[in-house]
């Protein structure tokens, strides 16, 4: 599996920012580019749940995830919500890969329609119609079977649906070793190299 050399990511309300800013910190170790997109809402969880505070200007956001992830210069660009002259709107310039994580059921639903109101919708949009990797990581339960339709729709136009389900064969210790699961599983489908858990099958040391 050959690993995306430049992922957009983009953080939207649901619950379950803890795995959107590991996936992050990981990608920017690994020397990934990331193109960064985030919702309104979305500054409102990451507060709530991490006592995180997202600056608002793309510029300051940049500076902020560089200096608290100690990542080389230049790897992260980060574009504002209504930015539509940013590389992720355009097909012509797409990210080799996209993962909306958390990703909530309306901005599944808006993808799942072709709606593309705000940026992170016209970049999901983007890479179904140029065959990129899109990856939807929802936090939700129960799913309703509006929820479901849309899922299987985005499905069978080619989107990974991969739920913030984590496994417990790990034994893990921390609530890092659960956002970890899931994480890990993300990057495998990104291709990007990792060490968060043993595979099944290996021991771990």
């Amino acid at each position: 599996m050959s690993a995306a050399h430049t992922i957009t990511l983009a953080f939207t309300g649901a619950s379950g920012m803890p795995y959107g800013i590991r996936l992050l910190e990981i990608l920017l170790a690994q020397g990934v580019h990331v193109y960064l997109l985030y919702s309104q809402v979305a500054q409102i969880v990451a507060q709530q749940e991490m006592k995180l505070t997202l600056p608002s200007r793309p510029q300051e956001a940049e500076a902020f995830f560089t200096d608290y992830f100690n990542a080389e210069k230049g790897l992260l660009k980060v574009f504002g919500r209504e930015e539509w002259f940013a590389p992720v709107a355009s097909g012509s310039n797409p990210a080799d890969a996209m993962v909306i994580c958390p990703c909530t059921m309306g901005t599944l639903s808006a993808v799942a329609s072709g709606l593309n109101q705000k940026l992170i919708e016209r970049a999901a949009d983007v890479m179904l119609k140029e065959g990129r990797k899109l990856i939807l990581v929802p936090r939700e339960m129960p799913f309703s079977t509006i929820h479901l339709e849309n899922m299987l729709r985005l499905a069978r136009c080619g989107a990974i649906i991969l739920p913030a389900n984590p496994g417990f064969y790990h034994h893990p210790q921390s609530i890092q070793d659960i956002v970890d699961f899931v994480v890990a599983r993300i990057l495998d489908h990104l291709g990007v190299a990792h060490t968060l858990m043993p595979r099944w099958g290996e021991e771990s040391e």
